[in-house]
């Protein structure tokens, strides 16, 4: 079982090591030219991937959440119960934060991030003169090290704007060692050729990922690669690449790529069986391999998932009471604001105990009630009787492939009824009492920018839990708005200027995070902070 994790945990206790050029990392270690000597050697590089890098900002703790929490803290639409302690999360709800306050925290992610790069920098540099490798094989680590890097530096460039580019590895004190911002225009030109050499020239698999023993394919980077042009086109860059992202993601939806779907509701006597609904299929399922294109894979025995913490709250009596952990956190919890987005009497996400839930009842008949939490994490084996979970957690979904390519395919060349067609599926499944030649109908007669709003709100909706809320304003430079009066219904406006539901307004300085003023003396290259940060 997870194949690739206990490779990994192996690797882990080999010899094997990479200089880090921020952390500074011993030079003492087995060289390149040794590590690299036989087939083995080659893939447990890449497999430490899929544990570094933009993989660990899936990963967290029972107090602070993830890191991809956090950007979602960002918007302030979401509640962490221990933010009094984990203070990134109040200094990003209260925008606060600056490059000394939470310089630790950013410390954390920019060693993740460039420890992701420098892993894959050496990967690349020596698969391809790796002993013992087919020319097949070559194509499949070198492809999956592209594709880590690539995500790797998507996360920094959004995260901080002008990043250091670094491609090759960083073998010996001779080497630059400080190196200074590269324009965000140039980090993204080397995403887009690592993601467009891993879909079209790498001996990747294309097929699910879940069908793939958990290893990245080429659907996940055509799905990437798709995202990354929908970013371009919009905040900061505007260079417009909708049309590039239409054809990539209708690459991944006409089945270049594996066979992709939509879970069906399970039905009983003509109405959705809300207990097998789609939602709880995927939440009791480890993968979904129809769904699932990209997933963080967890292992109880090896490295466990913390997501089960986060489906029940603190302070409500639960810990090693009702469920087996010892520490449970409301770390994403949906604010009012957010949760006014779903229309209470359509949507079907916005149940209770599909998408979120707010009671709990304990072996011997006692409903427990609390604030609104994340329902599709629950895991009941883990909250009951282990208090370890090993399922995996989805970063990049088939639902997400089809609002990607509705909003590019309407900003590319207009409402189309392909577009509608797409955004419909994921409207019509979680709509589930309207006819879906309704809705299609509805949407086929909005304008351009009426239906863009309309996947951005679907977006809001359907990926919350990929976490897609704040990158989404950034890109787009609108925020939501939505009122109790009116549930379902949600208008844009610009976010500078914007106030969040702590009653904080923003400025055109968080848009980006600050550098950490810690990283700034490690490396003086790095120059001046962010704008607006001291």
């Amino acid at each position: 079982m997870k194949r690739i994790q206990l490779i990994i945990l192996l690797a882990a206790l080999s010899a094997f090591s990479c200089s880090d050029f921020l952390e500074e990392e011993p030079k003492d270690e087995m060289a390149s030219d040794q590590f690299f000597s036989d087939r083995d050697h080659a893939f447990n590089a890449v497999n430490t991937l899929y544990r570094n890098g933009a993989p660990q900002m899936f990963d967290g703790s029972a107090y602070a959440g993830t890191p991809a929490i956090f950007f979602q803290d960002m918007s302030g639409l979401f509640d962490n119960q221990y933010k009094g302690q984990e203070v990134h999360a109040s200094h990003a709800q209260q925008l606060t934060l600056n490059g000394t306050n939470i310089s630790g925290y950013l410390d954390d992610r920019w060693a993740e991030l460039y420890n992701g790069v420098a892993r894959a920098n050496f990967a690349i540099e020596n698969i391809a003169t790796t002993p013992g490798l087919t020319e097949t094989e070559i194509g499949q680590l070198e492809g999956e090290a592209r594709f880590f890097r690539a995500y790797a530096y998507y996360f920094l460039v959004r995260l901080f704007g002008e990043v250091p580019l670094i491609t090759e590895p960083v073998v010996s004190l001779a080497d630059e060692v400080y190196v200074g911002r590269s324009p965000i225009a140039a980090v993204y030109d080397q995403i887009v050729t690592d993601l467009l050499w891993a879909v079209n020239e790498s001996d990747m698999a294309a097929v699910t990922m879940a069908t793939n023993s958990g290893r990245v394919t080429k659907g996940a980077a055509a799905t990437l690669l798709a995202e990354v042009y929908l970013t371009m086109s919009g905040y900061p860059l505007q260079e417009d690449h909708y049309a590039d992202a239409a054809a990539m993601a209708r690459r991944v939806v006409n089945g270049e790529f594996g066979s992709y779907s939509l879970t069906p509701h399970q039905m009983s006597g003509g109405n959705v069986d809300l207990p097998n609904s789609a939602y709880n299929q995927i939440r009791r399922a480890d993968k979904t391999a129809n769904e699932y294109i990209f997933y963080r894979e967890y292992d109880a025995a090896i490295t466990a998932s913390d997501y089960p913490r986060w489906t029940v709250p603190a302070f409500a009596g639960l810990e090693d009471k009702v469920v087996k952990y010892s520490v449970v956190n409301g770390a994403y919890q949906p604010v009012d604001e957010f949760v006014t987005m779903y229309d209470p009497d359509e949507d079907l996400r916005i149940q209770e105990k599909q998408y979120f839930h707010t009671s709990v009842t304990t072996t011997g008949g006692e409903i427990i009630t609390f604030q609104r939490t994340p329902y599709i994490w629950y895991d009941e084996t883990a909250l009951f009787t282990t208090g370890n979970s090993g399922k995996d957690v989805v970063i990049y979904t088939y639902s997400d492939v089809l609002l990607i390519a509705a909003e590019a395919i309407a900003q590319s060349e207009g409402v189309t009824a392909e577009a509608v067609d797409y955004l419909t599926q994921v409207r019509a499944r979680a709509y589930w009492k309207q006819d879906p030649a309704d809705i299609e109908a509805s949407l086929s007669a909005l304008g351009t920018q009426e239906f863009v709003e309309e996947v951005w709100t679907e977006r809001n909706r359907e990926l919350v839990f990929e976490f897609k809320t704040w990158f989404d304003i950034l890109r787009t430079q609108r925020y939501p708005q939505t009122s109790e009066a009116n549930p379902g219904e949600v208008t844009y406006v610009n976010v500078v200027g914007a106030t969040n539901p702590w009653g904080k307004t923003y400025t055109s300085t968080y848009l980006l995070l600050p550098l950490s003023n810690n990283e700034r003396q490690r490396n003086p290259a790095l120059g001046d902070n962010n704008p607006g940060y001291n």
